[in-house]
């Protein structure tokens, strides 16, 4: 079997985003376009079957579509439908496989070449590729280093799949974990957490939806935390030379870049300095939720 050009590109309809609900494309439809790729942008499951079925196409590749896909439709593939997917299998399997790594404090994630079948990235197996997870790296920038490396790990094996010369394995039963979609109320800080664990949660939320509290009646964004080690009291805001430190119930952290509710994103000596050195007490912090 020969690998042809890409033929097309499928991906979610246009949809609004922001405050104000402009209608925006997907990023993936605007870098097709960019490189001269046909795209087309199913509301249906119905419409997508047509569209396979009549392409009759050796393999598809998935990414981070959104969606299960139904048998009938990976059986439209001479070769089915092979997913690019960001951890290291079968450890977690769904739609925030990046985040809840990091929340969990894994040491390494990684890139899994997998047959879809009709489970939640359950299929097997026929190529790996693991990465560590450096301890300030964000969601973001683990999933930006992730997509480089799920391109070479598929230009490397996808044609070795294709001729027979890898096997894909059955996942193992065992360490098999699930990745749900993230929510916004998971991204609420809590001040229980220790400051490793508050940490996590920061860059595991970074850049979306942007872990968060709220103070003196806004929701203030949180981007970035260091290590602090003056003493402040739970759940307050004190400015200290310039920075604001966060208390939490054992130990606090240095608020490093924020987005006070209205505002563009900021450094917090910035925030701090508009403030004019007033500190501030998160609202609810006596009975703050564990994570």
């Amino acid at each position: 079997m020969e690998v042809a050009a890409v033929e097309f590109v499928v991906t979610q309809p246009d949809r609004p985003k922001g405050r104000g609900r402009n209608v925006e494309a997907p990023a993936v439809k605007l870098a097709a376009a960019e490189w001269g790729l046909p795209v087309f942008q199913p509301q249906s499951h119905a419409e997508l079957m047509g569209l396979f079925s009549e392409a009759k196409l050796d393999v598809a590749v998935v990414v981070a579509y959104g969606r299960i896909l139904k048998r009938e439709l990976l059986d439209t593939t001479e070769a089915g439908f092979v997913n690019v997917h960001f951890s290291l299998l079968p450890r977690w399997r769904g739609a925030a496989p990046v985040e809840r790594a990091i929340l969990a404090g894994d040491d390494y994630t990684g890139v899994s070449l997998m047959v879809l079948d009709e489970g939640m990235d359950t299929g097997p197996v026929f190529a790996v590729a693991e990465t560590p997870i450096n301890e300030y790296e964000t969601a973001g920038q683990i999933t930006g280093r992730l997509s480089s490396l799920g391109a070479d790990v598929l230009r490397d094996h996808l044609d070795d799949y294709l001729h027979d010369r890898l096997r894909p394995a059955r996942q193992m039963r065992t360490g098999a974990t699930l990745a749900p979609r993230l929510t916004t109320a998971e991204a609420r800080l809590d001040i229980e957490q220790g400051p490793t664990s508050f940490a996590r949660t920061v860059r595991a939320f970074n850049p979306r939806p942007g872990a968060w509290f709220e103070a003196e009646g806004q929701r203030i964004k949180v981007f970035e935390v260091g290590p602090a080690t003056p003493e402040v009291a739970a759940g307050t805001i004190e400015i200290i030379n310039g920075r604001p430190i966060l208390g939490l119930r054992h130990g606090a952290v240095e608020l490093v870049e924020v987005q006070p509710g209205g505002k563009a994103a900021q450094t917090g000596r910035a925030w701090a300095n508009g403030r004019r050195g007033r500190g501030l007490r998160l609202d609810g912090a006596q009975g703050m939720p564990s994570a």
